[in-house]
């Protein structure tokens, strides 16, 4: 028996610092930005489609794909972002699919920065928001990535609207402030996530008397 969680987020919002906590108290995470990057590896698939609907110069000189030159691409262009999506999402979430097999107890962590409560995805027990102010976000964009200004914006003006996670949200998570208050407010989620596993298994074994 598991509780499957959905985190979510804008980006540089603290997802993976979320997620590697969830992982040190020994819980299964299934991280999409992680196996985005598995499925257009050198030699995949994904990678023969990118380079065929966006061209060769998307990869470096080793044939791998250029992220940041991907990223440059597609964020200046709607329509380039549109089939970088159609190609990686439904690889993305095949590869979710597979890894979530192989747990069958405890919290599953499905890490999902695009989440828009399609039905793509499994029927979620939680949602989870990791919250952070816009204007520190885009600090954060620029520091983290190298970008200028004018494409952080562009980056997170393509990603779902602030308010519209806020629809799907079961659980939120602040992270405009300090780490030792970070770092509270996770534990308190665990705690919480902990006690409705506990209480999903009680009402199982109860159904099966």
């Amino acid at each position: 028996m598991k509780l499957t969680v959905c985190l979510t987020g804008g980006i540089a919002s603290g997802k993976t610092y979320v997620s590697n906590k969830f992982a040190e108290k020994g819980e299964a995470v299934i991280d999409t930005d992680v196996l985005a990057r598995q499925v257009v590896v050198k030699g995949s698939e994904g990678l023969a489609q990118l380079v065929k609907a966006l061209g060769t110069g998307i990869l470096d000189k080793q044939g791998e794909m250029n992220r940041s030159v991907v990223k440059r691409l597609v964020f200046q262009d709607e329509q380039k972002l549109a089939v970088l999506n159609a190609i990686t999402h439904p690889l993305i979430r095949k590869a979710c699919f597979e890894q979530s097999k192989l747990v069958s107890r405890g919290v599953e962590l499905w890490v999902i920065p695009l989440y828009d409560g399609g039905a793509e995805y499994p029927d979620f027990d939680r949602v989870l928001v990791v919250d952070v102010n816009p204007e520190i976000q885009l600090d954060r964009i620029q520091s983290r990535d190298e970008v200028n200004l004018k494409l952080a914006e562009s980056i997170l003006a393509a990603q779902p609207k602030r308010q519209d996670r806020f629809r799907f949200a079961t659980d939120v998570i602040n992270n405009s402030g300090t780490y030792r208050t970070l770092n509270q407010n996770i534990d308190h989620i665990y705690g919480l996530y902990s006690q409705l596993l506990a209480a999903k298994i009680s009402l199982n074994k109860v159904m099966q008397m």
